[in-house]
C-alpha cells in the first residue's frame, strides 16, 4: 500500500530525544501526529507532559494503552518499588523486553490508520544504555518486517541514531528548540521537569551531554 508521503508519526513520550525529534519531524513532514503509550510506566507525568508538549506545537497526540507489558515484565521502569540498578547480564533493570518492538508496531497500525507514510523514533545505539531494541539493526529489520506484514511502504526514521546527547543537545539547537527542550520535556526515572532529580541514569546521561554540548559551543566561539 502506498501511504502519504507528507504524514509522519513520531512515537512520543515528552522526553529529551521523542521531543527533539518531534521538531524534527515538524521540519520535514506536512503533517505530523504524536503516539504516546500507557505501559504502567513508573510515573504517569510522563504521559501527562507529552499531551501538553504536543498541544503546545499544535499537533495531534494519541495515547495507546498497553498495561499488558506491565503485567508480563515487572521492572524498574514500570515499579516504583524495584530500585534502579544493574541486572547480572549486564542491562540495566530498566529495560522492558520486547517494548519498543511492540510500540513500533503499533504505531505502524496507527501510521496505516491515519494514512502517514514515515514513522519517527528517539532510539540511539550510541547512547542505549544497552538496550538491544535501539539498535539500528533492529530498526531497520523492523522496518521490513512491518512492510511485509502490512504490504505497506514505511519508511522509520530514527534522527538520532548516531548522536549522543551531546549531539541531540546540538541537534535541538540547530532545530531552534534548545530552551523548549532543556525547559520543558521529562527525563527523569523519577518524573521530575526539565533538569530532573539529578541521580537517576536518565538524568546524568542528559546532564552531561548538556555540559559536553555548552563546553563544545564555547570552544567554537
Amino acid at each position: 500500500m502506498q501511504l502519504n508521503n507528507e504524514k509522519a508519526v513520531v512515537v512520543f513520550s515528552g522526553g529529551q530525544d521523542s521531543t527533539t525529534c518531534l521538531f524534527w519531524a515538524l521540519q520535514n513532514f506536512k503533517e505530523v501526529f504524536t503516539l504516546s503509550f500507557d505501559y504502567g510506566q513508573r510515573h504517569q507525568q510522563e504521559l501527562t507532559h507529552a499531551e501538553a508538549i504536543a498541544k503546545e506545537l499544535g499537533v495531534s497526540f494519541h495515547i495507546m494503552p498497553m498495561h499488558s507489558i506491565n503485567e508480563l515484565s515487572p521492572n524498574a521502569l514500570t515499579k516504583k518499588n524495584i530500585p534502579i540498578a544493574k541486572r547480572d547480564d549486564g542491562l540495566p533493570n530498566t529495560f522492558v523486553p520486547g517494548r519498543n518492538h511492540i510500540f513500533f508496531s503499533f504505531a505502524a497500525l496507527y501510521a496505516y490508520a491515519v494514512d502517514a507514510r514515515h514513522i519517527i523514533t528517539g532510539v540511539s545505539e550510541t547512547d542505549f544504555s544497552g538496550y538491544p531494541d535501539c539498535r539500528d539493526t533492529f530498526i531497520k529489520s523492523l522496518n521490513v518486517t512491518l512492510n511485509l506484514a502490512m504490504d505497506a511502504d514505511f519508511v522509520i526514521h530514527a534522527p538520532l541514531m548516531w548522536r549522543d546527547k551531546a549531539a541531540v543537545w546540538a541537534l535541538a539547537d540547530e532545530l531552534g528548540a534548545f530552551d523548549f527542550v532543556r525547559t520543558k520535556t521529562l527525563t527523569c526515572y523519577e518524573g521530575i521537569a526539565a533538569d530532573g532529580c539529578g541521580e537517576c541514569p536518565a538524568c546524568i546521561l542528559r546532564k552531561e551531554g548538556l555540559e559536553r554540548y555548552l563546553a563544545q559551543k564555547e570552544v567554537a566561539k
